[in-house]
C-alpha cells in the first residue's frame, strides 16, 4: 500500500471521522441520533474556546517577525478566494449573481471543525506545524464574508444596512471565542494552561468525536438538498475547494510555513464557513437561497473535506515542500 493510500485510510478510520460516518447513516436510515441543543452549543464553545486558548499560547512563544508574513499572506487569501468562488461558481452554474455572492462569503470563509479536524489528523500523524496558525485562522473567518457580500450585493435594488451586517459577524459567537481564546491563552502563558489542560487537552479528540456525530446528522438532512442543487453547484463545491487549498498550501510555504503549517493553511482555504458566514448573509443578502449555500458548504464540501480533502491537502503539502518558497 502506498504513502497516499495509508494517509487517506488513516483519517477515514479516526474516530472523528467515523462518528461523523454514524451520524449520516442514521440519517439516512432515518435514525435519530441528535445531540440535545444545549449538548451541541456547549460543545461548540468548547471547542472554539479551546482551540483560541491552545493558539494564544502558541502566539505567546512566537516572534513577531514568524506571524507577520504568514498573516499578512492570510489576509490576501482572504480577499482573494471569495473572487474566485464567485468567477468559478458563475462558469459551473446558472446561479444568479445574488447567490454566487452568498456561495463566494461561505467559501472565503472558515471552518472550525474542519481546521481542527485537520490538527488532529496532523498531530497523530506527527507532523509539526506552527502553533499561531490558530490566528490565521481568526484572521481568515472575516474577510471572505465581507468581499462575497460586496459581490453579492451589487446586484440588489436596495441598499446593504453595512453597519448591521459587520456588527453580525464581529459578534458572532465564534469570533468571540476565538479572539477571547487567544487574549486568554496569550495572557496566561504556558503556566496558566497547564492549570486547564486536562479539560482542554486530554478530553479534545472525545469532545470532538461527539461534535461530529451531530455534524453527521445535519450533513445528512442537508442531502436533499443537495440532489435539488444541479450537477453544477456539486462540481464547484468539490472542485473549489481542491484549487483553493493548493493555492492555500502555495501561500503558506511563500510566506514560510513549514509543511504542516502549510498543509494547515490550505485546509483553511478550502474550508467553507456553515456557522458565521449563513448568519450574516441571511441579514444581508436575504434573496439568496438558502438551500443552495448550506446544501454546497455543508451537504457536500464539509463531508469531502473531512474524509478526503484533509489528507489530499497535507499529500499536496508534502509533494510540494521544497519546491515553493
Amino acid at each position: 500500500m502506498d504513502s497516499s493510500a495509508q494517509v487517506i485510510i488513516a483519517n477515514l478510520t479516526s474516530p472523528p471521522v467515523l462518528a461523523f460516518a454514524i451520524g449520516l447513516l442514521a440519517v439516512l436510515v432515518k435514525g435519530d441520533l441528535r445531540l440535545p441543543d444545549p449538548i451541541y452549543q456547549g460543545l461548540s464553545i468548547y471547542l472554539l474556546l479551546g482551540i483560541g486558548i491552545k493558539g494564544g499560547v502558541a502566539l505567546r512563544q512566537s516572534d513577531l517577525s514568524d506571524v507577520a508574513i504568514p498573516a499578512l499572506a492570510t489576509i490576501v487569501l482572504g480577499l482573494l478566494i471569495p473572487v474566485m468562488a464567485y468567477l468559478f461558481s458563475g462558469k459551473l452554474t446558472k446561479l444568479s449573481e445574488i447567490d454566487r455572492g452568498a456561495l463566494a462569503a461561505h467559501y472565503g470563509s472558515t471552518s472550525l471543525v474542519t481546521f481542527t479536524a485537520a490538527l488532529v489528523f496532523l498531530e497523530q500523524s506527527s507532523i509539526q506545524y506552527e502553533g499561531f496558525v490558530t490566528t490565521l485562522l481568526a484572521l481568515l473567518e472575516i474577510p471572505g464574508i465581507i468581499v462575497g457580500l460586496m459581490l453579492g450585493s451589487r446586484h440588489l435594488k436596495r441598499e446593504v444596512s453595512w453597519g448591521e451586517s459587520l456588527q453580525e459577524i464581529f459578534s458572532s459567537r465564534s469570533i468571540l471565542l476565538l479572539v477571547g481564546g487567544l487574549i486568554l491563552g496569550f495572557a496566561t502563558g504556558v503556566v496558566g494552561y497547564a492549570k486547564i489542560e486536562p479539560f482542554f487537552g486530554a478530553l479534545f479528540i472525545g469532545m470532538l468525536t461527539l461534535f461530529l456525530l451531530e455534524m453527521g446528522t445535519l450533513a445528512g438532512r442537508r442531502m436533499r438538498d443537495v440532489k435539488a442543487a444541479g450537477a453544477g453547484l456539486i462540481v464547484f463545491a468539490i472542485l473549489f475547494p481542491i484549487v483553493s487549498g493548493v493555492l492555500g498550501v502555495v501561500f503558506g510555504y511563500a510566506s514560510g510555513l513549514s509543511m504542516g503549517g502549510a498543509a494547515v493553511l490550505g485546509v483553511l482555504a478550502a474550508s467553507a464557513s456553515y456557522i458565521a458566514a449563513p448568519a450574516a448573509v441571511r441579514l444581508a443578502l436575504p434573496e439568496a437561497n438558502p438551500g443552495i449555500y448550506l446544501a454546497a458548504s455543508l451537504g457536500i464540501t464539509f463531508p469531502f473535506n473531512l474524509t478526503i480533502g484533509i489528507p489530499l491537502i497535507v499529500l499536496v503539502a508534502q509533494s510540494l515542500e521544497g519546491m515553493v518558497g
